[in-house]
Parts: C-alpha cells; structure tokens; sequence
C-alpha cells in the first residue's frame, strides 16, 4: 500500500494539468498587464496586416470577376494598329458595317479619336493642361453594348449628335469638375462651346471611355473636322461563338491588311490583370511579417526580463517539488498565450479592415482560410519560439541560485 501511494505521488508532481497551467500562465500576464500588451500589439499588427492584404485581395478579385459576370464577357474590341513601317493604321467607315454581318455578332458600336481637338472647362485653361482627356465621336449605342449606363441628363440621340453638344466619361466629369448637369452646363472643346449633356457611370469593361469626352460622328465632322474613320469598335457576339468571332475579326474589319488591327477581349484582360494586383499583396505580406518578427522580438525580451524578475518565484518553485519541466512549460505557455492573444486581436482587426473597405466598394466580402488561419499559426508560432529560449534559462535555474534573491 505504502509502495503504491509512494509510485502515486511520484508520478502526480511530473504532472501539470492544462487548467493549473492556463492559470498560471495567466497569472504571469495579468501581473504585467502593460508589458504584456505592448508585446502582444506588434503580434497583433503582423497578423492585422497579413490577414487584410489577403482579404482585401481576394475581395477585390472576387468583386471584379463579379462585375465581369455582370457584364458578360462576350465583348471583343478591335483597334487600329500599326503597319509594317511603324505608322498608325485606320479603319474604314465601313469596318463596324461588314463586323455586323458576321452571324454569331449581336452589337457592334464604335468611337473615333479626334486628334486635332482637346477639351477643357474654359477658354482660359492653358492648353497643355489636357488633363489626360480625349475627345471622341461616338455612335449611338455605345453605353449598352460596353455595359455603360447614363449616372445624370441622357446620352446622345439622333437630334443630338449633329449638335455641339456632349457627354462625359465618369473620370472625364471629375476632372473637368463637373459633378452635375445644369441647364446651360458647357465646356470649350476644340476651340468652341460644346454644351454637356449627359455623364456616364464608370465603365469597367470600356475603360477608355471613362477619360473621354464624346461628340455624336455628325457633329464631329462637322464643328471638329473629323475625317470620320473609327478608331475603336466593340462587338458583342453570342457567348458560345466568341472564340471564333474573335478569329475573324481582324480579317473581316481590313481584308487588306489584317495584321495591322488589333483584337482583343477586355474581360480577359481584367481578370489578368487581377491576378497581376494580387502579386503586389507580397510586398505587404513582407512588412506584415516584419511586423511579426518585431512583436517576437518584444515576446523574447518580456520573457526574458520575467526570468530574471522572477527568479524567487522559480526558486520557491523548485523548493515545493516543481521540476524543470514545470517551469519550462510555464514559460513556454505564457509565451505560447501572448502570441495566441495577439494573433486573436489581429485577426480581428484584420477582418473589420477587410468589411469596411470591401463595403465601401461594394466588393463581396471575402477572408479566405489562409489568411485567418495562417495569421493564428504564425501568431502561435511565434509565441513559441520566442519564449523557448527564456524558458529554457529558467528551467535550468537551479533553486539555491534562485532562492538568493528572496
């Protein structure tokens, strides 16, 4: 019996159970509220980062390809290119005409550039200040097949496009200073009054147009001199047939020369260049992980001062019947919370970044697992490994050296 109690006894003081060793890691950090807190923060700010660059990325990834889907991705635009030695290429007036006659095409629209003109707010604007805006003729049913609506007035018609009149791309209007359509609004476009009609929402899948001031083709040629070839066509075609439409266009747009038009399809274009953004996430991804090795470095220098603060603590310990094991899990655990305390707060952080910049560009909200969950590892992670050093000193702390500081 007594041999049983002795083997009993034994093997209870080699075992700390996890409820005795949460407490007494709490214990650690409640009595050093404010250090503690400093560590944990620059956890937390490693977290916060990592877990809103993957966040917003993939938000942002998620609400473009939505607004793709929206829009379809059944729109090709042909472009007039380069020839052989180096010179702009045209299209003819009649490229958009013989592009309709291909079966599987639905919509065919179109835009000239007018080179010779510029637009301003007024006359009195030096001229080299274009601001990046182009003036283009346009056909009539542009905004509905590039996927454009009309945010304020109306956009072109038969009656106006043979007026000066015109209508505004989103990123024309703003910086033109335009933010509203009133009666009588006007701007100075090659030389002379043209008054604003209408101003379009941004177009996603058209994002030329957003910078562009449209004139009706009528009215260009007759006020602005343009010669009326059309520099930019979009072609929408039955989903299913893109690919093929896509084959023929350039063939079909200038059977002379096709080598010298360029075709392409803008929604592939976006996706990929969604995927281009997200290598730019690296970047932060890396300051995230500074961060991270920061608050490691704050987790190993509190550890470090706790040791040697507490020397009695682990003396009078070690006295009772604790074994290095003990401490050393002791420490290791207070380490082990102060990462797992601050990955949590990151990770929150992280998230409520991520929900309010997605809401406020409409993006679906979208955290993928990595982000949450790599965040928390690598917070644990942390926490371990820069309280293993000093866990390991106190651990090796013998009780007669320790107990000299009482």
């Amino acid at each position: 019996m007594s041999a049983v109690s002795t083997s009993s006894t034994s093997i209870d003081t080699k075992r700390l159970r996890p409820r005795d060793l949460f407490r007494i890691a709490a214990v650690g950090i409640r009595t050093r509220k404010l250090r503690a807190s400093l560590s944990a923060l620059g956890i937390a700010i490693g977290v916060a980062a990592i877990v809103a660059v993957l966040g917003l990325s993939q938000s942002s990834q998620a609400g473009l390809l939505a607004e793709i889907d929206k829009l379809g991705t059944n729109l090709l635009t042909v472009t007039n290119g380069q020839n052989f030695f180096g010179q702009n290429s045209e299209l003819s007036p009649s490229a958009p005409g013989m592009i309709a006659r291909i079966g599987p095409v639905t919509q065919v629209q179109y835009t000239g550039a007018i080179s010779t003109a510029n637009a301003y707010r007024t006359p009195y604007v030096p001229t080299v200040n274009t601001n990046a805006l182009t003036v283009d003729a346009a056909s009539l049913g542009l905004p509905r097949t590039v996927g454009a609506s009309v945010a304020q007035g109306e956009y072109l018609n038969t009656a106006t496009a043979t007026q000066p009149v015109v209508v505004l791309g989103a990123t024309a209007a703003q910086r033109l200073g335009i933010d509203h359509i009133y009666p009588g609004e006007r701007i100075w476009v090659g030389g002379q009054w043209f008054y604003v009609v209408g101003i379009l929402h941004p177009a996603i899948l058209a994002s030329e147009i957003d910078t562009s001031v449209l004139v009706g083709f009528p009215a260009a040629e007759h006020y602005l001199q343009f010669d009326g070839n059309p520099s930019e066509i979009y072609v929408r075609a039955v989903t299913s047939q893109v690919a093929a439409v896509q084959a023929v266009l350039a063939q079909t747009a200038d059977p002379e020369s096709p080598s010298d038009v360029n075709v392409s399809q803008p929604s592939v274009t976006l996706t990929a260049r969604a995927a281009a953004q997200s290598a730019f996430s690296g970047l932060f991804l890396g300051l995230g992980a500074v961060a991270l090795l920061v608050g490691a470095v704050g987790v190993a220098n509190i550890m470090i001062i706790s040791v040697l603060e507490r020397r009695s603590e682990i003396g009078l310990r070690r006295a009772l019947g604790a074994t290095r094991g003990h401490i050393r899990t002791q420490f290791l655990s207070e380490a082990a919370m102060l990462g797992v305390l601050g990955g949590l707060v990151g990770i929150g952080i992280g998230v409520a970044a991520t929900a309010i910049y997605a809401t406020t560009k409409g993006w679906a909200i979208s955290v993928p697992p990595l982000a949450w969950g790599g965040g928390f590892g690598a917070a644990l992670a942390i926490g371990l490994i820069a309280g293993l050093f000093p866990a390991l000193r106190a651990a090796r702390m013998s009780p007669t050296d320790a107990l000299r500081t009482v």
